[in-house]
Order: C-alpha cells, then sequence, then structure tokens
C-alpha cells in the first residue's frame, strides 16, 4: 500500500477537501546543476495535488490525514497510460509503412498512433477510474489541534 499525507481544507456533507504537497526528489540529489529535471521543477508551477475524498466521520480543517492506495492499482494505471500510446505507436507505424511504403507515412502513422493511444488511454481511465480500487483510502487520521490536551499528575 502506496502511503501518504494530506492536509483537511474543508469538510460538507461526508466530502473531504484535501491538500496533499508535491514531492520531487530532486533536493536529495547532487546533479542539480546540470539536471534537466532539476531545471523543469524550478520552471513549473509549485502546485499542490487538491483532492476530494470520502469520509463518513468529520473532519475539520488543518487536520492531518494518512491516505493509501494499493500498488496494484498505481501500477495498472501506469501500464494504461505508458503501453497503450506506445502500442498504438508501433501499430500504426507499421501499418502505415506496410501500406504506403514510405518513410514519411510510417512517421505519421506513428504520430497518429500515439496521439489515438492517448485518447483511448484516456478513455479507458474516464471509465474505470471511479471504481473502488483505483481510490484513495483513508489508514489513519490525527487529532484535531483543539483537541490535544496534555495533563499532568504533578
Amino acid at each position: 500500500m502506496m502511503r501518504e499525507w494530506a492536509t483537511v481544507v474543508a469538510w460538507q456533507n461526508g466530502v473531504a477537501t484535501l491538500h496533499s504537497e508535491i514531492k520531487t526528489s530532486c533536493n536529495s540529489c547532487s546533479a542539480r546543476k546540470g539536471c534537466g529535471s532539476a531545471m523543469l521543477n524550478k520552471m513549473g508551477p509549485k502546485n499542490a495535488h487538491v483532492m476530494q475524498i470520502a469520509s463518513k466521520e468529520p473532519l475539520q480543517p488543518g487536520q492531518r490525514i494518512e491516505l493509501g492506495i494499493k500498488e496494484s492499482s498505481l501500477l495498472g494505471s501506469a501500464l494504461l497510460v505508458y503501453m497503450t500510446p506506445l502500442l498504438g505507436l508501433f501499430i500504426f507505424a507499421g501499418l502505415f509503412q506496410s501500406l504506403f511504403h514510405s518513410d514519411l507515412a510510417a512517421a505519421a502513422g506513428a504520430l497518429l498512433g500515439g496521439i489515438g493511444g492517448f485518447i483511448v488511454a484516456k478513455g479507458i481511465s474516464l471509465r474505470f477510474g471511479d471504481r473502488e480500487a483505483f481510490q484513495p483510502v483513508i489508514l489513519s487520521v490525527s487529532l484535531p489541534a483543539d483537541e490535544l490536551r496534555v495533563e499532568s499528575d504533578a
């Protein structure tokens, strides 16, 4: 189970709005000056993930919760996103090459197949993305700040 901490932004009618920060591994690497990923991370927006998740128990803004998602659903999603366009690229490139006997036609087929693969992957993810196996679950909830008390006998 993959785990991630998130902060509650709001809770209404059994639905919690959560805020989770984007984490990159660029801070732990020593090759920052010559790395293209580090440059892209600096240039890109510093957005955080905002998501909504069902929660039966009422949550308060600022409360921290631990979310979990199954590795199998995460791997299945990655396989769908990467392999569908790649298969479309190879299939359409080979099909256009055999039909038109031209490298330009093969390149056009590869482009069409790759774009078509992305469209197919998006359609499949929209259809199956609402299933329970692909949804994160709440693993643990921290106490709100106003409920934390320390009592001593001294």
